[in-house]
């Protein structure tokens, strides 16, 4: 849940560009390519980045200008040179980065030292790109609570001393792709917000008016994926670069790179718009009520992967609100969002009324964090202060219509409250299988083929009773959903032979029973299978629908996931993943279906609970599907 904010003001934006723009034809002169190759990844990801220029606190030579801390200050005074007011009247300084000059101590401690700052409360968040929100926010809640009247939130950059090429001599200037990647996507730069309980004349284009932070909301999902972007791993994040002899001997293996795992990107994304459709559905934000969305992302690239994940969920905010820096400011990491917010406020006028959401997306280990600021008049009178709208659902129509995660392009109006609900449920579900032992063993490449053999082993008998439930579920149907029984039938019959592809998967793999009927689910496939058949046995088991949902977005969502995964831990012939290739392309299909029966199932209802009773077989299926999972490796801990 978001955390809200009633009496936080933003009075002041400053940031700080060390030294000239460094244009794409001059970027050899401070990150030069290491080797044939490098020019041409480099070529390439400037092609798709839309970085045209950045700023670089190292000069030509390698030698720093500004340190991390300097560069910090120099925003801080910006800021408050900006509203005309006193370090001295500040009180608390939170810092966010992914690192500063010293790895001890605290960053903001280094920065109030290089101000040369009175005595202060202060604040190190140790992170990546949403390092900086987490300041923000420890700065706002300070505030909030009456402890600080003015907070200072500084988040700095100083990636380009990790570029330098004499950074690689000790690998011979020899670089995987992943410690090429970063090279020519990070820069240097320093942003800083001034915070206050008083909501005072906001510095600018905008005149008249000043800016409330609403709220800010922020979840890591660390649990969920391996690490994707990091400094001080090996490159198979086995080894950390302390338990190495000598720091020597950790850059040699390539510990000291640092490394961005492009491959795992796509999720970063999609958990993103999945907290977005969570804060829509819970009544923290409408689209229609943004004015202006500051969206941190990479790379041009990533565009049109946002606006087409935000139109399928049916939030789309159109690309003329959208702001960013990127081009001409370049990826400054912590540091973006802030240095954003500063020139926007710089340079565009905002009127009273109108909402700023800023989007900062966090590949490290994956986090999505959220904050939403509202425009109001100076001479306003403030707000009376209001509970949180966690029960509350937008009333615009459309906006409560969210997709669920795989993509039913034709979904209807009229299904949105139930897609939203089943999204949610869906949300966590996933969430939780990716923290289940056998998911958590393939994440770490520790998985092995006699691990792949037992999975089957549990799967395939649950997956041969999937046809039966469905054909006893038609047959329960009564005359009001006679229409659903033909398409349900096309889905079972399409489905009843899926188990004979999954056992010959397991034996070409090498499994070692050759009879199927000698197969056993575990405790949770059992489970799962008797209220599946008990439900089926049921008058017009139209919850059923829900227990499709999940297994089939499971084949959709989650096992493509797993694939590469599995293929990068066992060497197994092609011939043994038939199964999970065939669900990861066809069940997109099977749930446009699934779609079109839900649709019915409501036409048809003449009681007005289908959607209840979908929603509540959902629930359940995930949490026995869940139970399944974890069974599989019941005596394994993550």
């Amino acid at each position: 849940m978001p955390i809200a904010f009633d009496r936080v003001y933003l009075q002041s934006a400053g940031y700080f560009m060390p030294g000239q723009p460094v244009s794409n034809d001059e970027l050899d002169r401070y990150i030069a390519p290491l080797n044939r190759i490098s020019g041409r990844i480099k070529q390439r990801i400037l092609a798709e980045n839309g970085i045209k220029q950045r700023y670089y606190a190292i000069d030509a030579e390698g030698g720093t200008v500004y340190s991390n801390a300097r560069m910090a200050a120099h925003a801080i005074r910006d800021c408050l040179r900006r509203a005309a007011a006193r370090l001295d009247d500040v009180s608390l300084l939170a810092s966010g980065s992914s690192g500063g000059d010293a790895l001890m101590p605290g960053f903001a401690n280094m920065i109030q030292g290089e101000l040369a700052a009175h005595p202060m409360e202060t604040l190190s968040v140790h992170g990546i790109c949403a390092a900086g929100v987490s300041a923000i926010q420890a700065a706002a809640q300070a505030v909030e609570m009456g402890g600080h009247d003015r907070a200072l939130a500084v988040a700095s950059e100083l990636p380009s001393r990790l570029f330098k090429r004499s950074r690689f001599t000790a690998r011979g200037y020899d670089a995987d792709f992943d410690s090429h990647f970063l090279r020519w996507m990070l820069s240097d730069g320093a942003g800083a917000l001034l915070l206050g309980n008083a909501g005072t004349a906001l510095p600018g284009a905008s005149q008249g008016v000043r800016l409330k932070l609403k709220w800010v909301h922020q979840r890591s999902f660390s649990g969920d994926y391996p690490v994707c972007m990091q400094l001080g791993l090996s490159a198979d994040r086995e080894r950390v670069h302390l338990d190495y002899p000598s720091w020597t001997d950790a850059e040699a293996d390539g510990a000291l790179a640092l490394r961005q795992d492009i491959r795992l990107l796509p999720h970063l994304f999609d958990i993103g718009i999945h907290e977005y459709a969570g804060l829509a559905r819970d009544g923290w934000v409408r689209s229609d009520r943004i004015d202006h969305f500051l969206c941190h992302y990479s790379s041009e690239k990533f565009i049109p992967v946002v606006k087409d994940l935000l139109e399928k969920a049916g939030l789309e905010i159109p690309q003329e609100r959208w702001y960013s820096n990127l081009a001409w400011r370049g990826n400054t990491g912590a540091a973006s969002i802030l240095i954003m917010l500063a020139e926007f406020l710089e340079t565009r006028a905002v009127e009273p009324g109108q909402q700023i959401l800023c989007y900062i997306p966090e590949s490290g280990r994956f986090t999505t964090a959220y904050m939403l600021w509202e425009v109001e008049s100076l001479d306003a009178a403030p707000a009376a202060a209001a509970a949180p709208p966690a029960a509350r659902v937008a009333d615009t129509a459309g906006n409560d219509l969210i997709a669920p995660p795989h993509d039913p392009a034709t979904a209807s109006p009229e299904l949105g409250p139930l897609l939203t609900e089943l999204a949610s449920i869906w949300h966590d579900y996933r969430s939780r299988v990716w923290r289940t032992p056998l998911v958590h063993k393939l994440r770490t490449r520790r998985f092995q083929t006699g691990d792949y053999l037992n999975w089957m082993e549990n799967w395939i008998p649950q997956v041969r009773e999937g046809s039966k439930w469905m054909r006893e579920g038609v047959a329960s149907l009564g005359p009001d959903y006679q229409p659903l029984a033909a398409l349900i039938e096309t889905h079972a019959g399409e489905e009843q032979n899926d188990f004979r592809i999954l056992f010959q998967d397991y034996r070409n793999a090498g499994g070692p029973i050759a009879d199927l009927d000698a197969l056993r689910r575990n405790p949770g496939g059992e489970a799962l299978n008797a209220y599946l058949h008990g439900l089926a046995a049921t008058r017009d088991p139209i919850g059923l629908l829900g227990a499709i949902y999940i297994i089939e977005g499971t084949g959709q969502r989650i096992i493509p996931a797993l694939l590469p995964l599995l293929k990068a831990s066992l060497s197994l012939p092609p011939d043994t993943y038939r199964f999970l290739e065939y669900h990861g392309h066809n069940d997109e299909n099977h749930l446009a279906r699934w779609l079109a029966a839900v649709e019915l199932a409501l036409d048809c209802d003449p009681t007005g609970r289908a959607a209840r009773r979908i929603i509540d077989t959902a629930r359940h299926t995930a949490a026995l599907y869940l139970m399944q999972f974890h069974h599989v490796m019941e005596n394994e801990a993550p």
